[in-house]
């Protein structure tokens, strides 16, 4: 945990969000007038949800789904 006081924080902001990016520093506690004021750490990426299945379990199929898909291609199928 490295504290460092705000004209350095200014000067240096890239190499410490880089540095709490990395995990080279945990946290960065910035000071003003010897006083923390400010915790500077890195967010906790949430892995990506997969969106294929989202809605598994949501839905029932009627009974007769097949029976019905049979039906409307043999009756479609007729007319070609």
């Amino acid at each position: 945990m490295a504290t460092v006081n705000m004209l350095e924080a200014k000067t240096n902001l890239s190499r410490l969000v880089q540095a709490v990016e990395s995990g080279a520093e945990q946290e960065v506690i910035i000071a003003r007038n010897g006083k923390p004021a400010a915790r500077l750490v890195a967010i906790e990426s949430k892995p990506k949800r997969s969106i294929i299945g989202i809605a598994k379990g949501k839905f029932r199929t009627p009974a007769h789904r097949s029976a019905t898909a049979n039906t409307l291609y043999l009756r479609y199928a007729h007319d070609r």
